[in-house]
């Protein structure tokens, strides 16, 4: 048993738990430095992670009616061609050099959002209330599949941007919607995207099965106490630390 693997998945697992994002995030740059996996191997290996963690999430909102099903499948429909395509091209291609950097500068700009997504968290409502002159009910319909074709290509890429930058897109084209919902449709979009592209990269050999068992054994009972300890810590702590890790490790990838 590889106990490093399950710490770390213990350690992302709270976190995911208490904030509701940092799984890719977090994960990726783990598995590049810690671990040592190569970049699409990473990438790979933590979308599997992603979709597997988040099963009993989205279960968990479904049951309690915080999914909107219209906003989900919108979603979808952009997200999934989308990472199916991506991952298309990539069979094609195969991963040479040109690859390799495109997924890590990919990786790099992600985590790089994904800090400016946390940190200004309060402010995205402000934002979508302001863009509703232009974001009227007949075009975010539109907007929502767009919102998840530009998912599906960048959770293909770097595995990063299904939670946090998923739910950011759900609440600038849908600002009236209660955090809820934005949670519950976001985590039931990402299971399936994650799924897709991870089955995508697996084709491709890109999954580590022997470090994903002991990852998700460690990540299961992490989101059980993280949740536990979201009622302890203040909310301002927690983004900042998750803000300083996520800035550190995309300056590491682009650097």
């Amino acid at each position: 048993m590889d106990w490093t693997a399950v710490i770390s998945g213990f350690g992302v697992g709270a976190i995911i738990g208490i904030t509701g994002v940092g799984g890719g995030s977090l994960m990726t740059p783990l598995l590049l430095s810690v671990f040592k996996l190569n970049p699409a191997i990473a990438i790979g290996t933590d979308l599997w992670f992603a979709a597997v963690t988040k099963v009993s999430g989205s279960i968990a909102h479904a049951r309690h009616g915080h999914v909107k099903w219209r906003i989900t499948a919108l979603l979808l429909a952009g997200s999934i061609p989308a990472s199916i395509a991506t991952v298309a091209v990539m069979h094609q291609t195969g991963i040479t050099k040109a690859w390799a950097h495109t997924l890590t500068f990919s990786l790099g700009i992600a985590l790089l959002l994904t800090a400016v997504v946390v940190a200004f968290k309060q402010s995205w409502m402000a934002v979508g209330l302001k863009l509703e002159r232009w974001i009227t009910p007949a075009r975010q319909p539109m907007l929502t599949v767009l919102a998840g074709l530009v998912l599906g290509v960048l959770v293909s890429l770097s595995s990063i941007g299904a939670g946090a930058i998923g739910a950011t897109l759900i609440l600038l084209i849908y600002p009236r919607l209660e955090a809820r919902y934005i949670v519950g449709s976001d985590i039931a979009h990402a299971v399936p995207l994650t799924l897709v592209a991870g089955i995508g990269h697996a084709s491709l050999g890109h999954v580590d099965w022997s470090l994903l068992l002991p990852l998700l054994m460690g990540s299961l009972p992490g989101i059980w106490l993280g949740a536990q300890l979201t009622r302890r810590l203040p909310d301002g702590v927690i983004r900042a630390l998750l803000c300083i890790s996520l800035i550190t490790a995309g300056w590491k990838v682009l650097a």
